[in-house]
């Protein structure tokens, strides 16, 4: 496995992760199982750990006590969906993960085109 490659991706992953707030995920689950060939469970737990510290909490862009509830039901959640990715088959893992980008995908087009947000702008909080 390249390291400057890896280094690349991190970068990409990165700059993604600033730009849009997407997790390493939508990029790293993909390059490291059909680029540097990892199975793909561990190229999940790969991306689990290194986006870790993309966190952007010196820039205030971090609402605290949202990140800590749902960092309290991700421990529990990370652990129950490990166990279910180890006992699945590589193959069924990889089309359940594609079937999941593509909703997710989809999701984001459709509010993308929607005429009016239903989303509060940071202008409209607290």
């Amino acid at each position: 496995m390249s390291e400057l490659l890896v280094v690349i991706l991190g970068f990409a992953g990165g700059i993604l992760a600033g730009l849009f707030g997407v997790g390493g995920g939508i990029l790293f689950v993909p390059t490291l199982v059909l680029v540097l060939g990892l199975t793909q469970v561990h190229a999940e737990a790969t991306s689990l750990l290194a986006i870790l510290p993309t966190v952007q909490s010196r820039h205030g862009n971090v609402d605290w006590r949202t990140a800590l509830l749902i960092g309290l039901g991700s421990v529990v959640g990370v652990e129950g969906g490990v166990q279910i990715a180890k006992a699945l088959p590589e193959g069924t893992l990889r089309r359940l993960f594609a079937v999941f980008m593509l909703l997710v995908a989809a999701s984001i087009a459709w509010r993308a085109l929607r005429p009016e947000s239903t989303y509060p702008s940071s202008d409209d909080r607290p």
